[in-house]
């Protein structure tokens, strides 16, 4: 499994319904709300051989209220 880093910019008054919907599909391993450009930084684990993109835009993109993603993949945990 991979780790992967998404923060999330949600519109205006929306962060914690996006937060509980995120919860909800259980793709979440952590959620912190931020300060700064983005309102939500999350930990996924994405099993090795899944499309990263797909996964992103199946599982989270599309939750109402997030207008904008950064995801950042992790190569080595030390």
């Amino acid at each position: 499994m991979r780790a992967v880093f998404v923060q999330l910019q949600c519109s205006p008054g929306k962060t914690y319904e996006v937060a509980d919907a995120l919860y909800e599909r259980e793709v979440v391993s952590e959620l912190y709300s931020t300060s700064g450009d983005y309102d939500l930084l999350m930990k996924v684990y994405i099993d090795d051989g899944v499309d990263i993109g797909k996964f992103i835009n199946e599982n989270i993109a599309n939750v109402p209220g997030i207008m904008r993603s950064l995801t950042t993949l992790t190569f080595k945990a030390f």
